[in-house]
């Protein structure tokens, strides 16, 4: 860290200590040269996951839009919101974990159609037939048919 008064890269910590709002560390610094000292404010920088959508356009990931649609294949239905919490806490450690920071669409919904599937299965067939875009009954039925041989 190089003094602000002299630019002397040669500086040591005085004081250490999280700053008020515990998103940050306050270091109190002295400069070896000219003997001033002067404050930092020291913050963890972080990549935002970024979702790429169906049509390549990317987007930064958003917990709320899994959420939404969970919570609307879950329509009267016997899920309760902890599960629905649980759930997606789940799906974002999963998400998190990858090694890429740009995780297709697909792969997220994926992983959500397999949580809501063990879940259940109404709601998977709900999420499913927005997510894959079911075009006609017959889509429908191939999907329940899957299920059901299961």
């Amino acid at each position: 860290m190089k003094c602000p008064y002299c630019n002397e890269a040669d500086t040591k910590v005085i004081d250490s200590r999280p700053a008020d709002d515990n998103s940050s560390i306050r270091r109190r610094r002295q400069c070896e040269r000219c003997g001033k000292r002067f404050t930092t404010y020291e913050k963890l920088e972080t990549m935002p996951l970024m979702v790429i959508k169906k049509d390549n356009s990317r987007e930064t990931y958003d917990r709320s839009k899994i959420e939404a649609g969970i919570i609307h294949s879950c329509h009267k239905r016997p899920v309760s919101p902890q599960q629905i919490n649980s759930m997606i806490d789940e799906i974002e450690n999963q998400i998190f974990n990858m090694e890429e920071k740009e995780v297709p669409t697909s792969a997220i919904g994926e992983l959500v159609m397999g949580k809501l599937k063990d879940l259940d299965e109404v709601a998977y067939v709900r999420f499913a037939s927005v997510y894959r875009e079911f075009k006609d009954v017959n889509t429908f039925i191939d999907e329940i048919g899957k299920l059901l041989k299961k």
